[in-house]
Formats: structure tokens, C-alpha cells, sequence
């Protein structure tokens, strides 16, 4: 009995072995040597930096560009999911429900098929390609697309990714960005939410159908309460998204998080720190400080999650 179990842990350990030992290497290791580095002057040429304990915390915490960047962060993990979802929600029912019952299910809408495509179309586009796109659709002159649409109407220009007056305030520049964010990522939730629909059975659209519920009724009744757990996951998906950014923004931005730091966000500015003011020290800081950021939104995502599952049950 006892020869047997010890077979089974070493066939369990046997096959563990290899995953956690690179991950231990590739994953922990890094993040200790980011630990380690984010406490001392470290600026890339020394293999013995001075420790300095949590001196680049002090120096981080005094930087109004790095709560600057902390603010938009907090701006993206409202704005991305909230708009993202309702977006990808809203074209998931009319692809995949609201064209009523046909063929003895539910079906979308004409031509359903041919616009999933369309909309999961920018998944495949490299970022850094989406970026340079959209550089060219907001061009603050007239040979940008959208300006010279608003052109033909008498519209003068506007510098949407360079914050001019009168909309300096409104930070016009992270929005842009925020609706490029918004349109690359969508597509894929559409994708999601159709499989979701597409599991939900089809006697339930039809004992509805038959109660007389109409379109609207129908997706605040059936279908999004039975895609609730997808949409938690899709949640916490873009909610880890919202701490990135750094290629849209490296990208379409004006100086590089600008203008004024108005576009920046953390992972720009640990690169920007790094490898252009060679402070290694304080990038690794920063570092630290996105995981905790990143490990507090998990967590407490992930409770709220647990405790609704618990009331469920």
C-alpha cells in the first residue's frame, strides 16, 4: 500500500519537475532579482550595487510623474473593462440572439457570421502595427483621417493625441488612446461571449420567446445573468490589461507619454528609466510597485468572485 503511494507521488513529482524548475527560473528569479536590484543604486555598469534599502521608494513616491502614471492606470481599470464589455456584449447578442428564433434556435442577426470575422480582426494585427494605424487616422492636420473627414464639414483640425485647447483639461490625448485600447481589445470578447451564448440552451431562449419577452427583456433576463461567470473572467482579463498599455502609448504618443506625461503609464516609465536615464534602481522600483498593484486587483477580484459563488450556493 505504502510502495503504491510512494509510486504515485514520485509519477505526480516526476512530471512537476521540469514545469516548476523553469518557471523557478524564468518567473521567481526574476522577481527576486527585481526585489533585490529595486533596493540598491544599480545603473547597469556595476556588478556589485551599492544597497541602499528603500531609498528609490522615496525617491518613487516623490515623483508626481510616476502618481501621474499611477492615476491613469486607475482611469484604464474603470474605463477598458466597463466599456470594453458593454461593447462586446452588446454585438455578441445581435451576432449571436437577437435575430430571433430560426431553423429550431436561436439565431443572430443577417449576416452574423461574416461580422465575427470582421470584429475579431484586429487580434491578429501586432500591436505596434495597430499603433502606427491609428498614428495615421489622428493626425492633428488635415491629412489625418479623421480630420479630414471633419474637413468637408468645416471642422478645423484637432490634435488628438497632442491635447490642445480648448481640451486640455479633458486629457483628449488618453482618451484616444483609451478607444484604440478599446477597439483592438473587443473583438476578441465578442469571440468569447458568442461561445458563451452558444452554450446557453436553446430551450430557455424559447420558453422566454413563448412568455412573450422581447429583445431587451431577453438579454437582461436570460442571457446575462447565465454569462456572468465569463463575463468575471473577461473582467479580470482586462483588468490586467489596464496595468500594460506601453505599446499603444510608446507608439501613438508625443514624446513618448506625452505631451507633459499627459499619455504615460507605468511600464513606459520603467523603460523610459531604465534605459534611457540608466537608473536601474528606481525602474526596478517601479517594478515592484506595478506587481503589487497587479497581485492587489487579482486579489480582490478574485475574492469578490468567491464571496458572490458563496451566497450562490
Amino acid at each position: 500500500m505504502r510502495q503504491g503511494k510512494l509510486r504515485k507521488y514520485l509519477f505526480v513529482i516526476g512530471f512537476l519537475v521540469v514545469p516548476v524548475g523553469l518557471y523557478s527560473i524564468f518567473v521567481i528569479g526574476p522577481y527576486l532579482q527585481a526585489f533585490y536590484i529595486a533596493m540598491t543604486n544599480s545603473r547597469g555598469f556595476s556588478a556589485t550595487p551599492k544597497f541602499i534599502g528603500f531609498d528609490n521608494f522615496v525617491t518613487l513616491f516623490d515623483s508626481p510623474l510616476f502618481w501621474k502614471a499611477v492615476s491613469h492606470h486607475l482611469v484604464l481599470l474603470l474605463a477598458l473593462p466597463l466599456i470594453t464589455l458593454s461593447i462586446a456584449l452588446f454585438l455578441a447578442f445581435l451576432l449571436n440572439v437577437a435575430g430571433g428564433s430560426r431553423g429550431g434556435g436561436m439565431a443572430g442577426i443577417w449576416g452574423s457570421k461574416f461580422y465575427k470575422v470582421v470584429f475579431f480582426l484586429p487580434q491578429v494585427l501586432a500591436v505596434a502595427l495597430v499603433g502606427v494605424l491609428f498614428l495615421a487616422i489622428f493626425r492633428p492636420n488635415s491629412s489625418g483621417v479623421v480630420n479630414g473627414l471633419l474637413g468637408l464639414v468645416g471642422i478645423d483640425p484637432i490634435g488628438w493625441l497632442i491635447t490642445p485647447e480648448p481640451w486640455s483639461e479633458f486629457n483628449l490625448a488618453f482618451v484616444t488612446i483609451i478607444a484604440v485600447m478599446v477597439w483592438q481589445a473587443v473583438g476578441f470578447y465578442v469571440v468569447l461571449f458568442s461561445a458563451g451564448m452558444a452554450a446557453i440552451p436553446q430551450e430557455v431562449y424559447e420558453s422566454a420567446a413563448l412568455d412573450g419577452c422581447g429583445r431587451i427583456r431577453l438579454f437582461f433576463s436570460i442571457t446575462l445573468p447565465l454569462l456572468w461567470d465569463t463575463l468575471q473572467v473577461a473582467w479580470v482579463y482586462l483588468g490586467i490589461a489596464a496595468f500594460d498599455g506601453f505599446a499603444l502609448v510608446q507608439v501613438m504618443s508625443t514624446n513618448v507619454g506625452g505631451p507633459n506625461g499627459a499619455t504615460t503609464v507605468l511600464p513606459l516609465e520603467i523603460w523610459r528609466t531604465a534605459f534611457n536615464d540608466y537608473q536601474f534602481g528606481v525602474a526596478s522600483a517601479m517594478g515592484v510597485a506595478l506587481f503589487f498593484l497587479t497581485m492587489t486587483f487579482a486579489a480582490l477580484a478574485l475574492r469578490v468572485t468567491r464571496r458572490e459563488r458563496i451566497e450562490l450556493s
